[in-house]
């Protein structure tokens, strides 16, 4: 196999559907590239929207691959949890998850109130 590094022999299963998954996930983001270029060229409105469906479906595609790979490899989460879906600043996302885990100290709370006894029972 032409695009592996190491010996394709020594790789584990999981280790050959990892590297299956990410090779997908970069054929994908470059088929959003190219459907993205050609929906900003095409003339035709009726072109322009079958591109852009074309582009989304591709869009679809490796956010899929991408939730695949957040199961099978931890960094993954740890990372994606960090970075996305937050507003705030991209580089300072880091920082501010170490911050709140600074914050919270220790121990861990679940959010549900203490488990302890209350006296009003």
């Amino acid at each position: 196999m032409a695009d592996y590094h190491e010996p394709w022999e020594a790789l584990s299963p999981q280790a050959r559907d990892l590297h299956r998954a990410l090779t997908s996930l970069k054929e994908e983001i470059e088929a959003v590239d190219w459907y993205n270029q050609r929906v900003e060229l095409a003339t035709d409105p009726e072109l322009k929207q079958v591109l852009a469906h074309n582009r989304d479906e591709e869009i679809e595609h490796a956010c899929m691959t991408l939730e695949w790979l957040r199961r099978k490899m931890g960094k993954w989460d740890e990372n994606l949890r960090t970075y996305l879906f937050n507003d705030s600043p991209i580089t300072e996302a880091e920082e501010r998850d170490k911050t709140a885990e600074g914050e919270k100290g220790t121990a861990r709370s679940l959010g549900i109130g203490s488990l302890k006894e209350r006296k009003d029972r």
